[in-house]
Formats: C-alpha cells, sequence, structure tokens
C-alpha cells in the first residue's frame, strides 16, 4: 500500500531558543545535518520508501532546492502546526482522493531511513485504526542514542517517548479541532495532555497507574476515535533535533555513517 507523506518544515527557531546560533533566524529544517540540510535527510528517506507516493513539504518553498525522486509539492507555513497538518492533508486529498491514510513526519529526524517508513506502514496497515502513533521504549533510545537526554513518560509497563513519524486517517484531521489544537500545544508534556483528555487520566498518568494498551483505550475513548499505539524498537524516527546537544549528537553520528558507507564502497570497489 502507497499514501502520501506531509513533512512539517515550518519552525522557524527565535533569538531567546536553544537553536538560534545555528539557523539565525531560517528554518530549523534547513540547518546542516552531516553535510546536507536536516530536511533533505527525512526527504531522501521517504524517497527511498517503497510505501510513499508523494511528498508534500510545509514550511518551505521551491527555493530550498530539496532534492528528490518522487513527485514533491509545496505548501506554505500555515502559521500553527494543526493549520499545517489540515493543509498538508487537504492537499494530499487533491493529489490522491482515493487514499484514506496520511503519513505525518516532522522535519527534525534526520536518522530516519526508508526501511523505517516502510516497516511503520506495513505494520500499521495490519490494522483498522484513525491513528497510528509511534513510541520508543526508553531502553531501545538509550542504546542507540545514550547522549540523547531525551524526557520519557513512566506508565506501568513502560517508559517511553513519542516518535516523530506518524499516521493518520484523513477524514479525522478535521474532527475534534479544538482537542487536537490543545493536544499538539501541548505535544512536550504528556502530563498537560493527559490533562485536556480528563483530570482522572491526569491523576492515573501520574500515579503510574495506566499501561500501554489501556492508555491508549482511555485517549481514543475521550477523543472519540480509534487508536493503536506503534512500539518501535527502533530509535531513529523518535529521535528529534530540539536542542543543541542533539544536533551535534545527530551530526557525529551520521557523519561516521557517510564514512562508514563509503570505506564499505571502497572495499567493494577493490574486490
Amino acid at each position: 500500500m502507497k499514501m502520501n507523506a506531509i513533512v512539517l518544515a515550518g519552525g522557524i527557531p527565535q533569538p531567546n531558543e536553544p537553536l538560534y546560533r545555528y539557523s539565525q533566524g531560517g528554518s530549523k529544517a534547513l540547518i546542516d545535518v552531516a553535510g546536507k540540510p536536516m530536511v533533505q535527510w527525512i526527504v531522501d528517506a521517504l524517497a527511498e520508501s517503497k510505501s510513499v507516493d508523494q511528498i508534500i513539504i510545509i514550511g518551505l518553498s521551491q527555493k530550498s532546492e530539496l532534492a528528490c525522486s518522487k513527485p514533491l509539492h509545496y505548501i506554505s507555513n500555515q502559521g500553527r502546526m494543526l493549520a499545517n497538518i489540515v493543509a498538508g492533508s487537504e492537499k494530499s486529498f487533491e493529489l490522491k482522493p482515493n487514499t484514506d491514510h496520511l503519513l505525518v513526519c516532522s522535519a527534525d529526524i534526520p536518522a530516519l531511513r526508508g526501511s523505517m517508513v516502510d516497516w511503520l506502514v506495513k505494520t500499521a496497515m495490519q490494522t483498522e485504526d484513525d491513528l497510528y502513533y509511534g513510541v520508543c521504549p526508553k531502553e531501545v533510545m538509550e542504546a542507540r542514542y545514550p547522549e540523547s537526554k531525551r524526557t520519557y513518560t513512566k506508565l506501568k509497563d513502560i517508559e517511553l517517548c513519542g516518535a516523530d513519524i506518524n499516521i493518520t486517517r484523513i477524514s479525522i484531521i478535521k474532527e475534534h479541532m479544538d482537542v487536537w489544537e490543545a493536544l499538539i500545544g501541548n505535544r512536550k508534556s504528556p502530563m498537560r495532555q493527559a490533562g485536556i483528555i480528563g483530570f482522572d487520566t491526569l491523576f492515573q498518568l501520574a500515579t503510574r497507574q495506566f499501561t500501554l494498551e489501556s492508555l491508549v483505550e482511555r485517549a481514543s475513548e475521550r477523543i472519540g476515535i480509534k487508536g493503536r499505539a506503534i512500539v518501535w524498537q527502533q530509535a531513529e524516527p523518535c529521535m528529534d533535533v530540539d536542542k543543541p546537544h542533539q544536533l551535534e549528537l545527530m551530526r557525529e553520528d551520521l557523519t561516521r555513517q557517510i564514512r562508514s558507507e563509503k570505506a564499505k564502497a571502497r572495499a567493494a570497489a577493490k574486490k
């Protein structure tokens, strides 16, 4: 199954934000990571994926000169993340009206690879749900990126952080707009998100009474959708770049990967 993908690339760090010294007033998505703009790594992964049809970049223009082997479309920044997702979903429906689902990907997970995208789509499409939200167990993240200093949510059966590539049914995006706006606005605070869903949910999350499954069931019931958690055993789709130490970590990691790939290519050429 193939679906379109939107890439949320509208963020511009402000002078009081930690990544401003790298972007200098420009787009976060265009900060250099191991020799190319951060968003180009995501475009490359989506282009490599067998599950992605067309790619919609939100928040940049053709002036960014991104390279892609698949059809690439641009939409200007709509000012808010939810508005960007809505605009992206409308463009996707215009391009591919017979597709129910849409990949929603942030522009700051440069370690993403096409095989990971394919795994997500294949795994998600085994069930008929409205929203597939990825999570990464703490031990998986810490094993791959021990210096990431991620913030984790503690549940009864798992300690986790969220992924930055997810799948949604297009038809639900314009439903429950107030709830989506509040949840997205507090996406860095699981406790605040729980409070939006309900005080009892907040209390049970704070006291670690929820398992991952029961939390998904409660949130789905309160919002009025069918949701499913996708548990990643790879940290890369969940390793976003929000702080300078994370940017430097990804620069070093991807530079090592490039060097390793070049060394393997040279060795293969000598045989």
